[in-house]
């Protein structure tokens, strides 16, 4: 099944839903809003000739000045892929969980918040999981400042040449 497939499948579903078809190099994909993303993604889990049971990738991009959370699914039953895509603002970016269709997405979206700072709204366990609790900020989004140091240790190097792992002379 290919993505055009699956966004005819989807607008003959969803015909009050307005959906994007993104020509992306390697794969295309389906851009879809928001809020409609838990009912989106449960339709292509449960539907018969769709079966997307597996989330195999959930990632947030910093678009600089709006935020992109991808959705990389496939269908174990049929061995078919899609890609969906959901634009979020820059403001505050959150969308919708969708740990409870696919259980993976529990780990990836923590870690898209860890990172990125997308907040899943609905999430059962949305704590750091990369970085500690009372860390400040995102460091995959575009602005992010690195600390000079934390908790006492010192974790911005101007250059590698400041590194106390490194030693150039």
């Amino acid at each position: 099944m290919t993505t055009e497939e699956v966004l005819q499948a989807l607008q003959k579903k969803f015909p009050d839903v307005s959906f994007e078809l993104v020509e992306t190099k390697p794969e295309s994909a389906v851009r879809v809003p928001a809020e409609r993303i838990t009912d989106i993604a449960a339709y292509l889990k449960d539907n018969s000739e769709l079966s997307f049971d597996s989330l195999m990738c959930l990632s947030a991009v910093d678009r600089q000045g709006s935020f992109e959370v991808v959705y990389h699914i496939h269908s174990m039953t049929h061995n078919h892929r899609t890609v969906l895509k959901v634009s979020l603002p820059g403001e505050k970016p959150q969308v919708p969980t969708v740990s409870h269709i696919w259980r993976t997405a529990e780990w990836h979206e923590r870690e898209a918040y860890d990172l990125v700072g997308v907040e899943f709204l609905n999430h059962p366990d949305p704590r750091r999981i990369l970085l500690p609790d009372d860390w400040e900020g995102h460091p995959l989004r575009k602005d992010y400042q690195a600390p000079e140091e934390y908790q006492g240790l010192k974790v911005a190097y101007d250059n590698l040449k400041d590194s106390p792992v490194l030693d150039w002379e």
